[in-house]
């Protein structure tokens, strides 16, 4: 079964091209970046959607969108996808076991880097509130030092978020969230 959103997987990409199906795929979730609009006051706009391999490979696993590239527009299989995201993100697979637990969760993801986290996590989405959680996906043997957490909880604090530390299970696929509150005293 083909879906109807096709985006063209362009370097580190995909770029859905008509602007309805970026706008539609838009609405259903916050996905992707309007091409030109950091943040879009509605979820109608006439530019392409620009979508991170993150998210096109969820988008693909869903078979909300099929991806092609080159001039022949050869459909692109979830594997290159998966393979290409690994060379990109640092541990890439751990980062998507929580991406993919967060989104199945009904919660929009988007990239945590201005935090300095892995995620920032929204409710309801981005333009409708400011995003209550910023995710760090850690590996279940890593180790967390103390002053780990405190910058973190500084951070946190200023920018009004909850931390939150994701432990994916690579065997399992299940995620463990430990959330820290900090108290004024």
């Amino acid at each position: 079964m083909r879906s109807s959103i096709t985006a063209e997987f362009i370097q580190n990409f995909l770029v859905v091209w008509d602007p309805s199906e970026g706008s539609e795929l838009y609405k259903k979730g916050f996905y992707g970046k309007p091409l030109g609009i950091p943040k879009p006051k509605t979820p109608q706009f006439n530019v392409p959607l620009v979508l991170d391999l993150m998210e096109g490979l969820y988008l693909a696993e869903k078979r909300i969108i099929h991806v092609v590239e080159g001039s022949k527009k050869r459909r692109v299989s979830l594997e290159k996808l998966r393979k290409t995201a690994r060379k990109l993100y640092e541990d890439f697979d751990q980062k998507y076991i929580v991406y993919k637990d967060l989104r199945e969760h009904g919660l929009v993801v988007t990239p945590g880097i201005k935090y300095g986290c892995d995620f920032a996590v929204y409710k309801q989405g981005p333009g409708l509130e400011h995003a209550p959680f910023m995710v760090s996906v850690k590996k279940l043997a890593d180790e967390v030092t103390a002053t780990e957490i405190v910058k973190a909880g500084r951070l946190a604090t200023t920018v009004r978020k909850r931390f939150i530390i994701a432990t994916p299970d690579t065997q399992t696929k299940k995620v463990s969230y430990l959330i820290f509150k900090w108290f004024k005293a």
